[in-house]
């Protein structure tokens, strides 16, 4: 949810500021691009070159940096320009009820005035402070200018009092903020399923049949489908590649009718199912016990089908919008038509081999979207990133109409 968004942390006086040592290195590895602005006091509680040093980013304390006789400007509206989002963890009450009354004497005010992005706030404080009706009248000021707060939790505060004050955690801090940001999102609310990758079929303990599928398209949907909100079941058979997202539960199979078994476990209680895994036709008929020893010439395994995970399905379909997909290399609208219709699908994503730069092992794809009324959206040739945006901002529209 936070890759590649630019988060600038304000951090001002309070002894919670010690945490965002933790919390920088949670953002940063959750995919942020995390800059840093402390205010003066906050310096005595958190170190600069720590917080520099985890954000990979200067951190900045005042309008002007001096170094070997070089006077810098911090410009605190390219700053709050070039946040995504804004969060002030801990926000002190001194600096909350500077913030609702517009008061700009430091660094992080004026960066705070100049942004135009979402600001989340996070209160840290004592008790008695936190319950003070001066305080409630700045959180209230600051809610009305459309900020949001993270709600102070409750526990054992620095003075040895026991109550409500304290600073989320920041893996609750992060969790707080996705949550947030994925509330306008298009798939908020949406169960989505996807599998992914080869499945391999046991021959031996040794060897197996498989294919050269790597997994990247179903990862990529994965990825793109929780950032735009859903929560995500993918369903991988062998594959290098990995997703770390708060909103994706990666299960890991390796043939085909563990993938079936999965499959149908989560299969009632999902919006969209996207079936992008090249599960194996055939398995073989027995698994020998013991490695199979080179003794002839020839030697012949006795082949028998697996279960079809998308036919099935198909039948069992009933609220569900089940996408599946076709690779051919011959005949492919037709084929993959004909393949949609068969298996009861509301749409098909069909590649073809005869595409170059599309196929198994590629960076890049290129693909022809094709719905249950026969409407064919062909798209160039894009990263696989790209694709599974496409593909899914497709179901989305069909979802929507």
């Amino acid at each position: 949810m936070l890759a590649n968004k630019n988060i600038l942390l304000g951090i001002t006086g309070g002894i919670a500021a010690y945490k965002t040592t933790f919390l920088v290195r949670k953002l940063i590895k959750a995919g942020a691009n995390v800059k840093v602005v402390l205010t003066e006091s906050a310096s005595s509680f958190v170190s600069p070159l720590t917080l520099a040093t985890l954000s990979k980013n200067p951190v900045v304390t005042s309008f002007v940096s001096k170094e070997e006789n070089q006077v810098d400007w911090n410009n605190h509206v390219e700053l709050g320009l070039w946040a995504d989002y804004m969060l002030i963890a801990p926000a002190t009450a001194n600096t909350m009820s500077k913030m609702a009354n517009g008061t700009c004497d430091n660094l992080l005010l004026a960066v705070y005035l100049s942004a135009k992005c979402p600001v989340f706030i996070a209160p840290a404080m004592d008790l008695d402070m936190y319950k003070h009706g001066s305080t409630k009248a700045s959180l209230t000021a600051l809610k009305s200018f459309g900020n949001i707060i993270i709600p102070a939790a409750s526990g054992e505060l620095a003075s040895g009092l026991v109550g409500e004050g304290r600073m989320a955690e920041p893996e609750d801090i992060i969790s707080f903020v996705e949550n947030e940001i994925a509330k306008n999102l298009p798939l908020r609310g949406k169960k989505v399923l996807i599998t992914a990758g080869p499945t391999y079929e046991a021959i031996d303990p040794v060897r197996f049949i498989g294919n050269h599928s790597s997994g990247l398209m179903g990862f990529e949907l994965a990825t793109c489908a929780a950032n735009l909100g859903a929560e995500v079941i993918l369903v991988s058979g062998p594959s290098k590649y990995t997703v770390d997202h708060s909103f994706v539960n990666l299960i890991k199979v390796v043939s085909a009718d563990e993938m079936y078994a999965e499959v149908h476990q989560h299969y009632k209680n999902i919006d969209i199912a996207i079936c992008a895994a090249a599960v194996a036709d055939y398995k073989p008929k027995t698994k020998a016990s013991q490695k199979i020893k080179k003794k002839t010439e020839e030697f012949s395994i006795a082949l028998v089908k697996n279960k079809d995970i998308l036919f099935s399905l198909g039948e069992q379909k009933t609220n569900q919008f089940l996408v599946g997909f076709a690779l051919e290399t011959e005949n492919e609208i037709e084929n993959a038509t004909g393949k949609l219709k068969r298996k009861n699908l509301d749409a098909i994503v069909l590649n073809s081999l005869n595409d170059s730069g599309a196929g198994f092992g590629k960076a890049t794809n290129k693909i022809t979207f094709i719905d249950t009324n026969l409407q064919i959206k062909t798209f160039e040739l894009k990263t696989k990133a790209a694709v599974a945006l496409d593909i899914l901002n497709e179901i989305i529209q069909r979802l929507d109409a």
